[in-house]
């Protein structure tokens, strides 16, 4: 028998956030608690009601801060906030929405909440949302992606005046990298009246690659100010037993949000972020349905993972020489609009780029690290606006980007791994539209990529075959394509 691991409480008992976004969109008046500007800001960018997970985190984050973001003698700590939910279902508001509001009303300047997010593409989605609700509040957003000048940046984060440094930035938007480096090397950026942690696409980040960021931040957050000799009024001491020496001073307390689709369960990794008496919301469970007889049964205890409601996945099996003629064949002759192809690797990706672009007849793009980060927001817009049809990219490219209108998602390498299929069929049907995501699976491939899906609880992938004399059409002009390519890479 397999042993269950054993749970905390807060991970077997966590706040469920209903999965259904269309039925229940919650106005965003009824939602307590927010404040009239922000209310009008949001009405003003077109949203009347808020997403499930939006109408619950939101309130939970502004209750926690309720005294204002300094909390006297008394003042418990607030929770640390984990949210667990599909791609798509708007998890970016609603992180911004409260932060925004509960900084309103600061008055001197200071870094006092950071969003990290694992790629740039990421961190200016992110600090663009910020933009908008920020603008008019006085409220200061800085984006370190490393895109601009390492002593720019700086520039940008602290400004050195005759009384010392002052900071120029209230949210931090910033990837792993770049922001260590501040930490480290920049003087005068200073992270001790930090109140919220934002972790976005969590699991990315708990991998042990940036494990370390997220220790440096905290240990920045902690740090003792030595350099006017004086004893600060609100040093931080870390959270430990209510003693009547620890509560005589108050605190600002640091608060962490994680938020991720995939949100690990491993007790183990979520230790290591060492959280306080977190909640979880997760929209991530299984629905007890009632049988006619009136029996309940426990349907899909082993969900794993919530994929959109408007997505159906369909699996082609093929082998390596027919891959391309099966894209060329939904692209020409299915006639498939606005498709998103993922590969295994930049090579792949350029490769299938090179190839799709001498046989002709499609408006392709290829979107990876290859290319610069301009030209790479040109290809999204472009891609946006229905001007490419396909696009072909890499994993790393592709996390968590929302991209308008992907109709189909074709996995034209079969992903290894659970999380990488969910995140890139994540990328259509969001927010409650539909989509259609298809895997080319090699069928020495088959029953390994059906295993993992069946023990993640994916059930519901219809296979379609594409008989060969469909392709047949193609391959003259196809074979023609493939001498020019090898010309041109000569």
């Amino acid at each position: 028998p397999q042993v269950q691991p054993f749970l905390p409480q807060w991970l077997a008992e966590p706040k469920l956030v209903q999965k259904r976004i269309k039925d229940n969109l919650v106005p965003i008046r009824d939602v307590p608690g927010i404040h009239p500007r922000l209310l009008k800001k949001l009405q003003m960018n077109g949203i009347e009601s808020f997403f499930p997970v939006q109408a619950e985190v939101i309130p939970a984050v502004l209750q926690s801060a309720s005294n204002g973001y300094l909390m006297g003698q008394g003042g418990y700590r607030p929770k640390d906030i984990c949210v667990s939910a599909p791609t798509g279902s708007g998890k970016t508001l609603s992180f911004v929405i409260p932060i925004v509001q509960v900084l309103l009303d600061r008055v001197v300047c200071q870094v006092r909440a950071l969003v990290v997010l694992p790629t740039k593409e990421l961190a200016q989605q992110v600090s663009k949302v910020f933009n908008i609700y920020t603008d008019g509040t006085g409220l200061k957003v800085v984006l370190i992606t490393g895109q601009k000048s390492f002593a720019k940046e700086q520039e940008m984060l602290v400004q050195k005046k005759v009384t010392g440094y002052c900071s120029l930035a209230d949210i931090i938007v910033a990837t792993p990298g770049r922001l260590t480096d501040h930490i480290s090397q920049t003087p005068g950026f200073s992270l001790t009246e930090l109140r919220f942690l934002i972790v976005d696409e969590a699991d990315r980040m708990i991998d042990d690659m940036h494990q370390n960021c997220l220790n440096q931040i905290v240990k920045a957050a902690f740090q003792l100010e030595n350099d006017s000799g004086s004893i600060r009024l609100f040093q931080r001491t870390k959270p430990g037993p209510l003693t009547a020496a620890s509560s005589c001073y108050p605190q600002i307390p640091l608060q962490k949000l994680l938020f991720s689709a995939t949100l690990t369960q491993d007790p183990e990794k979520l230790q290591q972020l060492d959280l306080f008496q977190p909640r979880l919301f997760t929209s991530v469970y299984s629905e007890k349905k009632t049988l006619g007889d009136g029996t309940e049964t426990e349907q899909d205890t082993n969900k794993k993972y919530t994929l959109p409601e408007g997505l159906s996945q369909c699996y082609v099996p093929c082998d390596l020489n027919s891959k391309p003629l099966l894209l060329l064949h939904f692209m020409l002759t299915m006639k498939f609009t606005r498709v998103l192809c993922f590969t295994n690797s930049r090579e792949a990706s350029h490769r299938l780029f090179l190839l799709v672009q001498a046989f002709g007849g499609v408006t392709v793009a290829e979107f990876s690290s290859r290319l610069p980060p301009n030209e790479r927001q040109r290809t999204m817009k472009e891609f946006e606006q229905g001007k490419i049809q396909l696009l072909i990219s890499t994993d790393a490219t592709a996390r968590g980007i929302d991209v308008k209108g992907v109709n189909y998602v074709i996995n034209y390498d079969a992903p290894q791994f659970i999380r990488t299929y969910v995140h890139r069929v994540g990328r259509t049907a969001r927010a409650g539209k539909v989509g259609v995501a298809f895997s080319l699976v090699l069928r020495i491939q088959e029953r390994r990529f059906l295993r993992m899906l069946k023990d993640a609880g994916i059930q519901d992938i219809k296979k379609h075959p594409v008989k060969g004399n469909s392709l047949k059409p193609l391959v003259q002009q196809y074979e023609d394509a493939l001498c020019r390519l090898e010309k041109t890479v000569k």
